[in-house]
């Protein structure tokens, strides 16, 4: 190429870096791009320190962008963050334990909750034991969700499977219409879709998982190893973040003003502030990755290869992050 030539697209190129006014494209082929950070959620009380810290300014006061992508079941946020589309997400742990196993390259960062699900019923449906489910149709937010997989171990308890039940998984915001209507009988869901259903005249709770499952870890916040590797000081920021978050919550309950975290959440699963309430005052939020959080998991890695639902436990070094 001729030499003026040559010099004259090199002063053009850095013209257009000076001024900021290159195409995304380029920004992204010398490395730059969007530093938003999408975190994917699950309408869910479960996700309610994500919720906490985006309403409060927790992320802007760390010069953190985000924006928050609603996925309808834990299966669909993992394949979104395996395929680049999100980078960080409140999710169930069994998808994250599926996904994992499958070699989707992710770390859990911090627990967040535990428990925190149930069976719910309708009265029509004459379903007062485990044994009255045989034969019926129960919802679940499907196969990847960790309401599966307390679904299979609850029947396991009662001597049935899930060959001897029909599941079918849908949206959980549209599970209680089905209850109420009474298009199906029965469903297990998760909080606050769990007390919205027993506000209702004629639905009842069958089993809580703290019944199904003392103290069985859920929701947990996992970051891509993408995210992990290009971005070490905001995954340790999102990590204080949310333990600053779930601080919030747990003092607010403690002092009887849950009223201000029911404030902060998105309308969307807010049908009653009373009820809402109930339902964050139902299970415990935590953070941090301590050793028996860790045993928690690894009970719950070994109930799953006994149901059949992975192939064997996962390593530490390849589950977990920490700062």
């Amino acid at each position: 190429m001729n030499k003026k030539i040559t010099f004259v697209l090199v002063l053009a190129l850095a013209a257009f870096l000076v001024m900021g006014t290159a195409s995304a494209g380029l920004f992204d082929f010398l490395g730059g791009g969007d530093d938003t950070v999408k975190i994917g959620y699950l309408p869910s009380d479960h996700d309610a320190a994500l919720f906490v810290a985006d309403a409060k300014g927790m992320y802007a006061d760390n010069n953190i962008t985000v924006e928050l992508v609603q996925f309808n079941n834990g299966g669909d946020l993992m394949t979104a963050m395996a395929s680049g589309d999100v980078d960080v997400g409140y999710v169930g742990i069994a998808p994250v334990l599926s996904s994992v196993s499958a070699g989707v390259p992710a770390k859990v960062i911090s627990a967040a909750q535990t428990e925190g699900s149930g069976i719910v019923v309708t009265d029509d449906s004459n379903i007062h034991f485990a044994s009255d489910l045989k034969g019926k149709t129960i919802a679940t937010p499907g196969e990847a969700s960790i309401q599966h997989v307390l679904l299979s171990y609850y029947l396991k308890q009662h001597g049935l499977s899930l060959d001897d039940i029909n599941e079918s998984a849908m949206k959980v915001p549209s599970i209680n219409d089905a209850l109420k209507t009474n298009n199906i009988p029965a469903a297990i869901t998760f909080q606050p879709y769990v007390s919205i259903a027993e506000a209702n005249d004629n639905i009842d709770e069958l089993a809580d998982s703290s019944e199904i499952l003392p103290g069985h870890p859920c929701c947990v916040v996992v970051a891509s190893d993408d995210f992990l590797k290009n971005h070490k000081d905001a995954a340790e920021k999102i990590i204080a973040i949310h333990e600053n978050a779930t601080k919030f919550i747990n003092d607010s309950i403690e002092n009887d003003t849950t009223d201000e975290v029911v404030k902060l959440l998105p309308e969307d699963i807010v049908t009653d502030p009373a009820v809402e309430a109930d339902s964050l005052e139902s299970f415990p939020f935590i953070s941090g990755l301590d050793d028996n959080y860790k045993a928690s998991v690894d009970s719950f890695q070994k109930l799953e290869v006994d149901l059949g639902i992975i192939n064997q436990t996962i390593p530490h070094k390849m589950l977990y992050w920490e700062a």
